[in-house]
This record gives C-alpha cells, structure tokens and sequence, in this order.
C-alpha cells in the first residue's frame, strides 16, 4: 500500500512540474509576440508589461528547480523518471533565458527612432513568428514527450539562422548608407541577435525532450 502511495505521490509531483513549465512556456512565448508587438508598433507601455511579467517567469523558475530538487531527493527516481526530472530542470532555467531575450528585445523598443525607414523591421516580424512557433512547439513536444516533434523544431532553427543573416547584412548595408541611423540600426541588430538566440534556445530544449523520451540525444 506505501509502494501506492509512493507512486501516486511521484505522479502528482511530475504532473506538477510539468504544469509549471508549462506555464513557464506560456509566458515566455507570450513575452515573445508582445516584445516584437511593441517593437513594430513602437508600443513602450506595452513593452513595460513584458519587462514587468518577466519576474513571474524568474519565480515559476525557483519552484521548478525547488520541486525537481525535492522529488529526487525524497522519490528517488529511477531511468526514465530521473531523466524526465532532469530535463524539466535544465528546461526550466532554458525557458527563463528565452523571457530574458524578449525582456532584453522590449526594452530597446524606445531606442528606435525613424521605424518607418528600416526595411528589416518588415523582416524581423517574420522571424519573430517563427521564433514563437518555435517556443509553442517545443513544450508541446515536452508535454506529449513527442520526440518526432522535437526533432522538427531543431530543423527549424536553419531558418531562424537565416533571418538572422539577412537581416543582419540589409542592416549593415542601411548602416552605411545612412550613418545618421546607426544607433537606431544597431538597436535592431541586437534584437535580431536576442530572437537567434531564442531559436538556439528552444534547439536545446527540443534536443532535452528528445532524451527524456528516447534515452538518446538526435544526431547533429
């Protein structure tokens, strides 16, 4: 009967932290779209809010590594339950970086001047979107310990470093054709840098999710 006992308790303590970094998930993926939301709008009371909600993820963080902590220190799990608290714990920590990059992108949107004359503020929209994409997929695949999911969100990380290089040469070029704009300019170079990172970010988590559901890290 403890033996019951001791794997429902087990149970609940994965569902748990499975609830938190979803919920980690959420947020960071919201930070996401309302950082580029503001950034394309030129939105700085907007981009206040992502920089506030910012702690939510920093707490949710704590209780993650806390309760991971605690169920192996107390349960004891074994193979493919000590392998999902793992990676629940290095996702946590992943996912606080990834709101940290859309903190990061909000808080240059007041250090843009003359918006409407950046022709990469058409295209870092569109590498915002499939950034998101990205952040949304890979805790699917965490939650449904969907390998096969994860490994096609590490193939799109290619596009996301493709964006990257396109925006980053039309912002060069912009720059030194126009040197009156280069502070501004190099504001969304940052930004286009923080969503590449992101898109490493959300590979490293897809590439956790794969182990904890196959025991095996993808081929590179």
């Amino acid at each position: 009967m403890a033996s019951d006992h001791t794997v429902k308790a087990f149970d609940e303590d994965i569902t748990r932290l499975r609830g938190l970094i979803a919920e980690m998930g959420g947020l960071a993926e919201l930070a996401v779209q309302e950082s580029l939301q503001a950034l394309i709008n030129g939105d700085e009371e907007l981009a206040a809010k992502v920089v506030e909600r910012d702690k939510r993820l920093d707490a949710l963080e704590s209780e993650v590594d806390a309760m991971a902590v605690r169920t192996i220190a107390l349960r004891a799990p074994m193979a493919d339950d000590l392998r999902e608290i793992i990676a629940a714990l290095k996702i946590g920590g992943v996912v606080e970086r990834i709101g940290d990059y859309a903190k990061n992108i909000a808080k240059r949107v007041g250090r843009i001047e003359g918006r409407s004359r950046f022709e990469p503020l058409t295209l870092l929209p569109a590498m915002g979107d499939v950034t998101t994409e990205m952040v949304h997929d890979v805790l699917t695949a965490f939650a449904a310990r969907d390998p096969a999911l994860a490994l096609e969100v590490i193939e799109r990380d290619d596009k996301v470093d493709a964006f990257y290089d396109s925006i980053f040469r039309n912002l060069v070029s912009h720059m030194v054709e126009n040197p009156a704009t280069i502070s501004s300019a190099a504001q969304l170079l940052f930004i286009a840098r923080n969503l590449e990172r992101i898109g490493d970010h959300c590979t490293n988590v897809a590439e956790m999710v794969h182990f904890a559901a196959t025991g095996e890290y993808p081929d590179d």
